[in-house]
C-alpha cells in the first residue's frame, strides 16, 4: 500500500510540475495558432550567451503566477535572436543569412531582430491578435515586475 501511495504521490508530483512550464512554441507555429484561435503572442528574444536571458528562464518562466498567465492570455514563442530559424510575418519571409553554426558565442543578428528594433537582450515583445506590435519591454524582469506590464 505505501509503495502505491508513493507511486501515485510521484506521478502527481510530476504532472504537477509538467503543468507549471509556459507551452513555448515558434513564431510560425504561433501565427498559425492564430488564424484558428485569435490571442496575442508573448515573444522572448533571446540570445544564448545572455545571462539575464538564462535569469529569465529560471526565476520568472518558472513562477507559477507568470507562467498561468502567459498560458492563458497569448502564444508564447521563444525567439533565439541569433539564431536560423525561418520566420514569416505579414508576408515577409525573415533569416539569418550571417549565421555560422559553428559560432559557440555571438552570431550574426537574425533579419526580424532587426525588423523588430530589438535594443537589447532579453526583450519581450507583445504582438496583438493580427500579428502587430503593441509592447517591448527590455530586461530582466522580475515576475511581479513582468506580470504587471503583460
Amino acid at each position: 500500500m505505501k509503495k502505491i501511495f508513493l507511486l501515485f504521490t510521484i506521478s502527481m508530483l510530476s504532472f504537477t510540475l509538467q503543468a507549471q512550464e509556459i507551452k513555448w512554441m515558434t513564431f510560425n507555429e504561433a501565427t498559425e495558432a492564430q488564424k484558428k484561435n485569435p490571442k496575442p503572442i508573448f515573444m522572448d528574444a533571446f540570445t544564448e550567451w545572455c545571462t539575464p536571458c538564462k535569469m529569465l528562464d529560471k526565476m520568472t518562466f518558472t513562477d507559477s503566477k507568470v507562467v498561468e498567465h502567459i498560458n492563458k492570455n497569448y502564444y508564447a514563442v521563444k525567439f533565439n535572436a541569433e539564431g536560423n530559424e525561418e520566420i514569416n510575418h505579414k508576408g515577409n519571409k525573415y533569416t539569418n543569412p550571417g549565421f555560422d553554426p559553428e559560432r559557440k558565442n555571438k552570431n550574426a543578428t537574425h533579419d526580424f531582430t532587426m525588423f523588430l528594433r530589438i535594443p537589447g537582450y532579453p526583450s519581450m515583445v507583445i504582438f496583438d491578435s493580427k500579428g502587430e506590435v503593441t509592447k517591448t519591454i527590455v530586461g530582466y524582469q522580475t515576475p511581479e515586475k513582468l506580470l504587471n506590464q503583460i
